[in-house]
């Protein structure tokens, strides 16, 4: 990315385009409008010298500042920039060439700052997980402007007090206005739920929608904000306040353009933090006496506003003003103790409720002269509060504290226990306990939610482990979540969209906390079902790294009843799969599979065979075990017949297909991959649970390439434009990242170097951003692969070689013959043929090895291309290569390697006057060619037959 010379927040405006340049953000008018990485970059070096001549030297320096590129690759770029900018339509005018000298933006430039932005485009702005703004805040005005200027000075600031204080109001209200001020994102992270300090960076990368692939995901928040404008809040930091100091000192080292406001209960102690000692309300003092001067100060404001919410008549007077002003200062103005006692006030009134409140600082403070701590306060009023509560009120918050965050009427019943408390009266009590202010309603979903605070919930846990059988309510707890979370399994595999997933996602802090007690128990049989339960939800929450912990936990705790169960099958599926995503294509990973099978292959469950044999397929495919592969796709198609399901023949066809494809037999791979295609319905959530990626997807991606190989360019090219489309629409990273890989290669192989660089582009940044380290080294070695078919051989090199080593260390071997042919093509260009032969062999060796057959060919003609090299210089071999290349692509019926060879071996020929021949043999090839006729390929057959014909026909 170029340096950025515009301050933060200017939008530049042009024709009907406007830019926000930091945000790398164009619209044209209301519409965001997509321009390729490089081609932005151009476009802002171009408007920062609007109107002047920047040179193309310069214009490349500043773009590509660490690549060698040619002109071409400049020029490629500004048409690119042209097209999407409509240059020349309508008389529109942009960018201007000026012959020898290089380019200038001639369209009339105005620019604003965010602040004058208007409301729309703040509108577009994203904000992950802030609650919504609120709707009325007593006495921290000037507290939020304050915290926003220290954003703006310091980047980094913690809001620092006693529980109960109001840090979370306040940090939201800070983030609310921020975001009204400038442009940016704001991602709200609450880690109040989260009981491992370990779970921090993968409970925000999960926030932030991230494929977490790694046991820590800090790099990849790293990398996904490094270059945005962003506020991230980390809310509730002092039970993981390691962790979360951590990583907030990472962002504020690394993501410069980011600012942290984080609320604890003590300062994470961190470079760049500037601490927020959060005050508590004012409180009247002693000489305010009415009702006018004791409303002055926010402490009592708060407490009327809510004694007037709780439904209560309560009029302040003269006479009660100062018992108000005196309850304020007794609570020292924390604002969950003041609105605890205001909610009494309906009860008892304003002289009932100071002393009961006197009571309980009696029994605390003994007396004592000075004033108690905030904390100790805090328990005070809370003890208080607790006194007044009904048999059954108090036995509902105390058995409540073992939620954490969310839990719904219907868990709570569960939790409370119905053999203690009916349903009717367990509601009675939880409706009391929100009028109450002890326990709060989370409101705008279709399920009513509950959640105790914080503070709340610590001292009810307090009196749970006192007055209960707390392992006999953590155990129901647990067990109410192992029933949820198999009862939902059934809805989770019939939803249609990836969108649904966001229903179970606020149950993930219960289903840890269920998992986390399980497994401290003698009797581990809970947590082993549990985690049998919830595996398929944290691999859909992309939780990999979790998944993967507690599978191989319950797996050593399976006990004999267990093993050999539909349980095992459950659990060894889950962790060979979170192996692999987490930790690459492990021994270990295959291993957990094969068991799996095994066990399901004893049981005679056809569903879960069929699973695991293709994430078994899904495994070797992956390391380049294409023959083992093809072995599982036709295992998968047994499973399937005896299921007689027409989604899992479908399934099974998709895995053949795939196989055939790379195994040489083209008409094979495009019956199975057709069938495949036309049987699976639309893309759905439910074919990305099966496999890990999307069936319907898989085979027409594949498809798309057998297509192209079998001659029909057109219909290749529009397949792959289309099912990378439909991958984008799945919201299932590797889904994404697998369509363009393999989308990117018909766009290579077609000539059609733009829609190459667009996928690349998109590959390498989607992978990126979501640390699927492996498919960003696949898409870097497709950008060297790029840079070489282009001619470009120093910048495509030294990709490539790191492609090859990248994808090597995570068993990623998919792309690797590709690598060694590109590689074998750009040293030969480099004038280096004797490594260039060397990189031959050795991609005709991986051939051999791992059964990618349908490589074999074009590899050959290569080879045969780097003997005709004048320091080889062996004509008579690069024939006999080139010929057995012709009968290699005619073997597996590649009529588009078929081509390329023919024209090869033609140019050979021609060189030593066989020009009839030559004719005999383009004819041949070229008069099954019905389609693809623009493709560079068949353009350079036809020249070289119209040169090889004239030729001939002279004598």
């Amino acid at each position: 990315m170029i340096p950025q010379d515009s301050s933060q927040g200017d939008e530049v405006s042009f024709g009907s385009f406007s830019l926000r340049v930091r945000e790398r953000v164009l619209r044209k008018g209301t519409t965001p409008v997509h321009l390729p990485p490089r081609a932005l970059d151009i476009l802002v070096v171009l408007l920062q010298q609007a109107g002047s001549v920047v040179d193309k030297n310069d214009l490349i320096a500043r773009v590509w500042p660490d690549v060698t590129i040619d002109a071409g690759s400049l020029r490629f770029h500004i048409g690119v920039l042209r097209k999407v900018l409509g240059d020349g339509e309508a008389g529109a005018r942009f960018v201007a060439t000026v012959p020898g000298k290089g380019y200038s933006f001639v369209c009339p430039v105005s620019y604003r700052m965010i602040e004058e932005a208007d409301d729309r485009s703040r509108a577009d702005e994203s904000k992950y997980g802030l609650p919504p703004r609120l709707s009325r805040m007593i006495g921290r005005d000037e507290v939020v402007e304050k915290i926003c200027g220290m954003l703006l000075e310091h980047r980094f600031v913690t809001i620092v007090g006693p529980g109960g204080i109001g840090k979370t109001t306040v940090a939201i209200a800070a983030a609310h206005q921020r975001s009204r001020q400038a442009v940016g994102a704001v991602a709200f992270f609450d880690l109040g739920p989260l009981n491992d300090a370990m779970l921090v960076p993968t409970a925000v990368a999960s926030t932030l929608g991230l494929m977490v692939q790694s046991d820590d995901p800090t790099p990849a928040i790293i990398s996904f904000i490094r270059d945005k404008s962003m506020l991230l809040i980390l809310d509730s930091c002092e039970h993981v306040i390691a962790s979360a100091a951590a990583l907030a000192e990472h962002v504020f080292r690394h993501a410069p353009n980011v600012r942290i406001l984080a609320t604890s209960r003590e300062a994470l102690r961190v470079e760049g933090e500037h601490v927020f000692q959060l005050p508590s309300l004012e409180n009247p003092p002693l000489y305010a006496q009415t009702v006018s001067d004791v409303l002055g100060f926010p402490a009592a404001q708060l407490f009327l506003d809510r004694v007037l919410a709780s439904g209560s008549s309560f009029e302040l007077n003269d006479a009660d003003a100062p018992i108000v002003g005196e309850i304020c200062r007794r609570l020292d103005g924390i604002a969950l103790a003041i609105e605890i006692a205001a909610s009494r006030v309906i009860a008892f009134g304003v002289k009932g409720t100071a002393a009961l409140l006197d009571d309980r600082f009696r029994l605390l403070g003994q007396g004592r002269r000075t004033a108690l701590q905030r904390h100790q306060t805090l328990t005070a009023a809370l003890d208080w509060s607790y006194g007044l509560l009904s048999d059954n009120e108090s036995l509902v918050l105390r058995r409540s504290s073992v939620f954490v965050g969310f839990f719904s009427m219907r868990a709570a019943v569960a939790v409370v226990g119905p053999d203690d408390l009916s349903e009717e009266l367990a509601f009675e009590a939880l409706a009391s306990l929100v009028d109450k202010s002890l326990i709060a309603v989370a409101s705008g979903t279709s399920e009513t939610r509950y959640r105790l605070l914080d503070t709340t919930r610590a001292y009810a846990l307090s009196k749970l482990i006192d007055c209960d059988d707390e392992n006999g309510v953590f155990r129901r707890h647990a067990m109410f979540y192992l029933r949820w979370a198999e009862q939902h399994e059934n809805v989770r595999l019939t939803e249609d969209s990836l969108d649904g997933a966001s229903s179970y996602y606020p149950h993930l802090g219960n289903i840890r906390a269920a998992l986390e007690w399980s497994f401290l128990q003698t009797d581990k049989s809970v947590a082993v079902a549990l985690t049998s339960a919830a595996a398929p939800l944290l691999l859909e929450a992309s939780l990999v790294t979790e998944c993967r912990r507690w599978t191989e936990l319950a797996i050593l705790n399976l006990d004999e009843s267990s093993r050999g169960t539909s349980r095992e099958v459950a659990l060894q599926a889950a962790l060979g799969l979170s192996l692999m995503f987490s930790q690459g294509n492990s021994e270990e990973a295959r291993t957990s599979l094969e068991r799996g099978l095994e066990v399901a292959e004893s049981l005679g469950d056809l569903p879960s065979q069929l699973q695991l044999i293709g994430r078994l397929h899904l495994f070797h495919y992956r390391t380049g075990g294409f023959r083992e592969a093809l072995n599982f796709a036709e295992r998968s198609e047994s499973v399937a017949l005896k299921m007689d399901d027409p989604g899992a023949l479908a399934a099974a066809s998709s895995l053949l297909g795939v196989s055939h494809h790379l195994m040489e037999d083209l008409e094979k791979a495009r019956g199975y991959l057709e069938s495949a295609v036309g049987h699976i319905p639309a893309s759905k959530h439910v074919d990305s649970l099966r496999l890990g990626l999307d069936y319907r997807n898989r085979a027409g991606i594949c498809l798309a390439r057998t297509l192209w190989l079998l001659g029909y360019a057109d219909r290749a090219t529009e397949l792959a434009r289309q099912v990378s489309i439909e991958a984008g629409k799945l919201n299932h990273p590797l889904t994404l990242c697998i369509a363009l890989i393999w989308a990117v290669s018909v766009y290579l192989w077609n000539g059609d170097w733009e829609s190459a660089e667009q996928s690349i582009e998109r590959l390498v940044d989607h992978a990126r951003n979501r640390a699927i380290v492996a498919y960003e080294a696949a898409g870097i070695g497709v950008r060297g692969y790029l840079a070489v078919m282009r001619g470009d051989h120093q910048a495509g090199l030294p990709m490539l070689r790191y492609a090859l080593v990248e994808t090597r260390a995570h068993r990623y071997e998919l792309m690797t013959t590709a690598f060694k042919s590109a590689l074998a093509e750009g040293l030969l260009m480099a004038g280096q043929a004797r490594e260039a032969l060397d990189a031959a062999d050795d991609a005709l060796a991986t051939v051999a090895r791992n059964g990618d057959m349908f490589n074999a060919a074009e590899l050959l003609r290569i080879k045969g291309h780097v003997l005709l090299a004048e320091t080889v210089k062996d004509m008579p071999r690069a024939e006999e290569l080139f010929i057995q290349s012709l009968e290699a692509a005619k073997a597996c019926g590649a009529r588009a390697w078929e081509l390329r060879t023919a024209t090869s071996l033609a140019s050979l020929w021609r060189s030593q006057g066989g020009f009839r021949a030559s004719v005999e043999l383009l004819e041949d090839v070229l008069k099954s060619r019905t389609e693809g006729f623009d493709c560079p390929d068949v353009i350079n057959a036809r020249k070289l037959l119209s040169d090889c014909a004239r030729r001939a026909a002279a004598g």
